[in-house]
């Protein structure tokens, strides 16, 4: 199967999924990141259950855009981030056309900008690419598809990134902690939330 897509095809995809997928729920994503975490632990490592190897090199370029390592902790792809994605795909199918074609889009675009797909092109080039697709009230017209799929893979990245053990760290979240003794709102948190 051929994984280049005329403009027509991708706009024909864009205009079937408006350019966006439903995301995961918290179950859901902490079912997938369970899944994937597992996965890789595997002998032999990671298989692929949804993406393309060209694909899923594409998302982990993406995702550490979105999630780099940083003095917080770990980087999207150190997260299993990838995988997480790959998986949940795996799971909901009906997120596979819009997702996919997302990727296959900033391919097209970047091979006319710069003659080369996403992944191979120079990082000045992909953050150039990026700052046209991430800022919804900047973007042109032209990149609207663009920017709601880009919009929605960032949501779908966040998703396994703060359901991971490197995000759930990042986030500080300590889980049920017991309250001995209720004291009330504090002064402080009360103004606040009259001002």
């Amino acid at each position: 199967m051929s994984h280049d897509f005329s403009r027509r095809e991708l706009l024909a995809t864009f205009a079937a999924t408006s350019g966006a997928f439903l995301l995961p729920t918290p179950v859901q994503a902490t079912e997938a990141t369970r899944a994937a975490a597992a996965a890789r632990m595997a002998p032999g490592g990671y298989a692929l259950k949804t993406y393309t190897p060209h694909e899923y090199e594409t998302v982990k370029v993406l995702v550490d855009y979105l999630f780099p390592r940083d003095e917080r902790g770990g980087s999207a792809t150190e997260a299993g981030v990838p995988e997480f994605m790959d998986t949940f795909l795996d799971l909901e199918q009906g997120m596979r056309v819009a997702h996919r074609g997302g990727l296959a889009w900033i391919d097209n675009q970047m091979r006319r900008r710069v003659n080369t797909d996403f992944i191979t092109a120079s990082d000045a080039d992909r953050r150039a690419m990026l700052d046209e697709i991430a800022y919804p009230k900047r973007a042109k017209a032209e990149f609207s598809h663009g920017v709601a799929w880009f919009n929605s893979f960032r949501d779908f990245a966040a998703s396994g990134y703060w359901t991971s053990e490197i995000g759930i760290e990042d986030l500080g979240y300590m889980g049920n902690v017991p309250v001995m003794e209720w004291t009330g709102c504090t002064a402080e948190a009360y103004n606040k939330l009259r001002g």
